[in-house]
């Protein structure tokens, strides 16, 4: 028994720490010392983990924190609990160091207990153990670390609760189931327990971690004795058994296991403890009374009859009580039985004893018997038992208690008389030799003695001679006669007790001179007292047995129904023997043959006398042809030849022998008899070879095969084998010529026709299942192939000897043949077609065969383009017969390559795909098809062609829709401020454009008329800046040299910014925008153009000007700037209403020079970007007309 608790290690914890404190002396050195790990715990269990510090300086009184490294995160510290700091646990760990369920215990000032009383699987990891400095200087080191695994507590200890009634001397099974699943290696160990009410649980029997087995000191003796067993039985149950149960084993027994695993320091610990449910047993204190019946069949007896006496005991617990019996004889004792059950007998009667005549034995716990085997005469008398109960005591000897016996039972033995009766009988009174003879000998007595019977079997044959075949004594060894022994020795002749009161007599192999008279003696024999045996009587009966011979009436005939066969067919010869014997009379049959024109007879094939077939030594070509069959009722011989010929054709005769197996298994053959002569004729089959006269005419294209049929409408036999030769004849030719023949074996031959016209790949011969049709098929077919064509058929029989020999011919009517080439039937579609598209998309064009001379014909496909101004036509791409894709000639100059794709999405639909086209494009297709078949030869040649309709493929160049934005603002900056001329494209022409960007300065030339408007002046551009449409910059203005800035802020606006405005940048500005479009060569043209509209740029001087008078004075500011603006208003409002006017009164509202009186713009105003600035009103040129 052991407990759990939390200072299990402490000894050899203690030893560890002393060892650490001394090696901290003598180093004079901090060390920092953990329980070495890996420990492996359970779930829910309490640990302990000691952690020591030796060689330090300072107080003696150490103060120690406990930290843990997770397996998440292996890096990071989880500070778990201090002995100096309340405030050291983190989140995870305070309620659980409040609660008690984690702390430390100080075993001394230098060491430490770390207890986890409620282990949880989140407490796995790496724990350090720290100590802070005491010391004087930081020499040595301060925290130690060690790995805790928690494993779940799979342990489970489970018995089945329940309540037992036991009496006194009784046995207690108990069964406790005990398992885990842990994967570490681990001990377990297991304690049954008693407790009683109130009582400490007294240990009764465990088998601890070390499999050691161990009771208390309750207990201990019965252990001893083996009353008290705990027995492993399969791998989880332990059984408590208990025997003799005693009132003091009352209580509730239960199981308690536990589970040890071995720590690194080599030591076992408990990782965790279950206790099953408990069973309560009650013992009841036995009662001590027993009675004793004394029992037999019968009373009355027969000298030898055996007899028993049964003593019966009647108690309670009997098996763990002790009592001796002892038998008496007209009150003399016979026998005793001590509780150790071995007998002990007077001095008569062991003797009778020791000679197996008597038995004493326990035949239970409560049962004893009395038996005597073989009764005397003296036997008579009264016999009894006594029972005594004995009681053992501790040193081992047994003391007499009570004694009780039953009532006497008086027994008598009665002398012996003879009254035997003996009757024969037999299985047959007439046999034939050879067969077994059974003789059966009954002996029948009035009463059931216990004697035994001598028995003699005796022959009187028919000259009244006596001879002993076999006899029996009354010990049960059989003897032989002395005529008998050899043939006994063979087990020729058998003698056997079958029953006590039956023997019989068998005489296998019987021979005619055991015919006779069979007689069984018999004698009956008992044994006196003193043991010897004495003649009581004897008896005998016979019976009679007539045997005949095997060779009376022996003959033998042979019969035939068939003296006349056809080649191939079959005849029987019969060898009938007389008379008709079993099946088990060993006969041999030959039978010999002489053949036509010969005078010897030689021997065909014997069936031998124990049913094997022996062949002649000139029977080889009968072997295979020829069966021969005994009837199973007879020994009747039948010889049946099969494919009979002229081998087989002669006189046959068969000899019979009657044989005789005797004991010895030698044979003895007994007569020897030789039938009639048989004579048989073979002839040859007649022939019925007819084939088929039919003429035919065939007609078939080119390419097609040509069949040919040969057709046997009748034949001699249906083994006939056929020998076909296939003939042509030409008009030109005076005979016909030989293509091909097949011999009867299937083997082929060319003609010297199929050489020359080479038609040995063309040719397929068949035999088609009917048998009797055969067909030649010319694959192919040539124009040279026509011709008359017919067969000539040769049959032939294979011969009994398997030699083949031609029996008929004959010749087949005619085939009138013509090839001639198939008919032109390609045909295209004529439709025709107008195609527009925009340059860069694809065009497709459709060639449609409607119709074609053979589904087996290639196609190749050219496609043709006659351009304009070019009267040639141009072939844009082929595709040929094998299906290969070639470019036209003008490849290069067309840029073909890599734009053109041919497709047939389906069959005669072919499909050309111009991709990415091209002005260059345009032009009028069509296609041309070429449809080529293959000859016969494996020669492609063309048959046809045809042209489909025309299609008219236009491709234009995309529409020029660029647009630039040509409303733009006028701009007023100050002097040395930047402004920015921005190009914004409304609209593009395609995607894919590109645009090429100019800024020019526009300045009117030197001489213009004073007050006239851009549109009338000469202006003069002065360029700024430009970008190609590749991106790459042209010189920059000298004007404006170093002061641009060009930005590209989206794919369609571009600015371009001036720094350092100077005053001689006043003026108007423009863009002019370029789209570029690349074709499909990869090569950029100029699609359009487009100029934006005039900005307007006014650069301020920023010397002392009005302006900035104006903005000193706030008095003035608010006069020039805000009170005009309702009388400018006032104005403009005025001159629209008097212009109104004016164009009502004139038709036109025109001036002199049909030029408007007054156009006026929304004057621009230019808002200072500082609030100290007013805004400026600017008329800029062109803004009044």
């Amino acid at each position: 028994m052991f407990s759990l608790f939390p200072g299990a290690d402490m000894k050899c914890c203690l030893q560890a720490l002393t060892s650490l404190v001394l090696l901290g002396v003598v180093s004079a050195q901090r060390q920092v010392a953990v329980q070495e790990g890996p420990l492996y715990r359970t779930e829910g269990s309490h640990i302990t983990i000691w952690c020591n510090v030796s060689g330090f300086q300072g107080p003696s009184e150490q103060n120690f924190q406990w930290s843990i490294y997770l397996p998440s995160a292996p890096e990071r510290e989880v500070q778990i609990v201090s002995t100096t700091d309340s405030a050291f646990p983190y989140a995870i760990y305070t309620q659980r160091v409040r609660s008690g369920k984690i702390y430390v215990e100080r075993i001394q000032g230098n060491s430490a207990l770390l207890h986890i009383t409620e282990l949880q699987a989140r407490d796995a990891g790496e724990y350090e153990c720290h100590t802070p400095s005491t010391d004087k200087k930081y020499f040595g080191s301060y925290s130690a670390k060690m790995n805790l695994v928690v494993i779940p507590d799979s342990l489970q200890a489970t018995a089945t609760p329940q309540t037992l009634q036991k009496v006194e001397q009784d046995s207690l099974e108990l069964s406790c189931d005990v398992a885990t699943e842990t994967s570490q290696h681990s001990h377990l160990s297991v304690t049954w327990y008693r407790q009683r009410a109130g009582e400490k649980p007294v240990e009764v029997i465990s088998l601890s971690k070390d499999f050691v087995l161990q009771s208390s000191s309750e207990y201990s003796q019965r252990q001893t004795l083996g009353e008290v067993r705990l027995d492993k039985l399969g791998e989880t149950t332990f059984r408590l058994t208990i025997y003799h149960l005693q009132t003091s084993d009352q209580g509730e027994f239960y199981c308690e296991a536990a589970e040890w695993i071995q720590d690194p320091d080599k030591s076992w610990y408990p990782m965790t403890l279950k206790r099953s449910e408990g069973t309560v047993v009650n013992v009841q204190p036995t009662d001590k009374e027993f009675s004793v019946r004394l029992e037999t069949d019968k009373r009355l007896y027969t000298v030898g009859e055996p007899v028993e006496f049964r003593c019966i005991l009647e108690a309670q617990n009997v098996p763990d009580r002790y009592f001796a019996v002892s038998w008496a004889f007209n009150s003399s004792l016979i026998a005793s039985l001590g509780p150790n059950a071995v007998p002990m007998l007077n001095s008569e009667f062991a003797q009778r004893e020791s000679q197996g005549q008597l038995k004493v034995s326990k035949e239970s716990d409560s049962v004893f018997v009395l038996k005597i085997y073989h009764l005397r005469q003296e036997d008579s008398g009264k016999y009894n038992c006594r029972v005594t109960e004995r009681e053992k005591t501790v040193t081992g000897e047994f003391i007499d208690k009570e004694s009780k016996r039953p009532k006497n039972i008086p027994i008598t033995v009665l002398p012996l008389k003879s009254s035997i009766s003996v009757e024969v009988t037999s299985n047959a009174s007439t046999i034939l030799e050879g067969e077994n003879l059974h003789f059966s000998c009954s002996v029948r007595t009035v009463d059931r003695t216990q004697g035994r019977f001598s028995v003699i079997w005796q022959l009187l044959d028919r000259r009244n001679r006596r001879s002993n075949i076999m006899w029996l004594d009354r010990d049960g060894t059989v003897q032989p006669g002395s005529s008998y022994w050899e043939r006994s020795s063979f087990g020729g002749i058998q003698m056997e007790q079958v029953q006590p009161n039956s023997f019989t007599l068998g005489i296998f192999n019987s021979r005619k001179e055991d015919e006779g008279q069979y007689e069984c003696h018999v004698t009956e024999w008992v044994r006196a007292v003193d043991g010897e045996w004495q003649i009581v009587g004897e008896r005998r009966a016979s019976t009679p047995v007539s045997i005949t011979a095997l060779e009376t009436g022996f003959a033998v005939t042979a019969i035939s129904r068939t003296p006349g066969v056809t080649y191939s067919e079959s005849f029987d010869l019969q060898c009938i023997i007389k008379p008709h014997y079993p099946s088990w009379v060993p006969v041999s049959v030959t039978w010999r043959f002489q053949p036509v024109g010969t005078i010897e007879f030689h021997n065909l094939v014997t069936f031998t006398r124990d049913g094997g077939v022996q062949w002649g030594e000139r029977s080889s070509s009968f072997r295979t042809r020829t069966a021969i069959e005994k009837a199973e009722s007879s020994n009747n011989v039948r010889l049946s030849i099969s494919r009979a010929s002229d081998t087989e054709a002669g006189k046959y005769q068969c000899v019979a022998e009657l044989w005789r197996k005797n004991h010895n298994s030698t044979w003895t053959r007994l007569a020897e008899r030789t039938s009639n002569l048989l004579e048989i004729r073979v002839l040859q089959p007649v022939t019925k070879l007819q084939v088929s006269k039919s003429k035919r005419t065939i007609t078939l294209v080119e390419n097609r095969p040509i069949q040919l049929n040969c057709s046997v409408k009748s034949q001699t036999s249906l083994n006939s084998h056929f020998a076909v030769l296939w003939y042509v004849h030409k008009p030109s030719d005076a005979d016909g010529k030989l293509i091909l023949k097949t011999t009867h074996n299937s083997a082929f031959e060319y003609g010297t026709y199929a050489e020359e016209e080479g038609l040995r790949g063309r040719l397929q011969f068949e035999r088609h299942m009917s048998g009797g049709l055969f067909s030649l098929t010319v694959q192919r077919a040539q124009v040279s192939d026509s011709g008359s064509y017919y067969c000539h058929v040769e049959e032939w029989l294979l011969s009994p000897n398997y030699a083949w020999y031609k029996l008929a011919e004959e010749v087949s009517g005619r085939t009138e043949v013509t090839v001639k080439r198939p008919d032109i039937r390609l045909k295209l579609s004529q439709a025709q077609g107008n195609i527009t598209v925009l340059e860069t998309q694809k065009v497709e064009l459709e060639c449609m065969v409607l119709n074609r001379t053979s589904g087996t014909s290639r196609l190749s496909v050219e496609w043709h383009v006659w351009k304009p101004n070019h009267p040639e036509r141009e072939t844009v791409a082929r595709l040929s017969r094998e299906a290969t894709f070639h470019y036209g000639d003008q490849v290069a100059k067309n840029h073909w390559k890599g734009r053109l794709h041919l497709e047939s999405p389906s069959l005669g639909v072919y499909r050309l795909i111009i991709q990415n086209t091209a002005v260059q494009d345009s032009g009028t297709y069509n296609c041309l098809v070429e449809e080529w078949l293959l000859s016969p030869s494996d020669v492609w040649y063309k048959r046809a062609e045809d042209s489909s309709g025309q299609t008219i493929v236009t491709v234009l160049r995309p529409d020029a829709t660029l647009q630039v934005d040509t409303v733009v603002p006028n701009v007023t900056v100050p002097e040395k401020s930047p402004f920015q001329l921005d190009c914004n494209i409304l609209s593009r022409s395609s995607q894919e454009s590109r645009f090429a960007v100019a800024w020019y300065a526009l300045r009117t030339k030197a001489g213009g008329k004073k007050g006239s408007t851009l549109e009338d002046e000469e202006i003069e551009r002065k360029a700024m800046l430009s970008v190609g449409p590749d991106a790459i910059f042209g010189p920059e203005g000298n004007h404006w040299e170093g002061r641009l800035r060009f930005q590209r802020l989206s794919p369609v606006l571009y600015r371009l910014t001036v720094l350092q405005a100077d005053p001689s940048d006043t003026g108007n500005y423009s863009c002019r925008v370029e789209e570029w479009l690349s074709n499909p060569q990869k090569e950029w043209y100029r699609l359009t153009e487009e100029e934006s509209g005039p900005i307007g740029i006014q650069v301020l001087d920023t010397g002392s000007t009005l302006q900035s008078i104006i903005c000193s004075n706030d008095a003035l500011f608010y006069f020039v700037f805000f009170y005009p603006f309702p009388i400018v208003g006032i104005l403009i409002i005025t001159i629209l209403l008097v212009r109104f006017k004016s164009r009502n009164s004139s038709k036109n509202s025109e001036g002199k020079n049909g030029v408007p009186l007054l156009w006026i713009k929304e004057p621009h105003l230019n808002y200072s970007p500082t609030c100290l600035e007013p805004p400026v009103l600017s008329i800029h040129p062109g803004t009044i007309d």
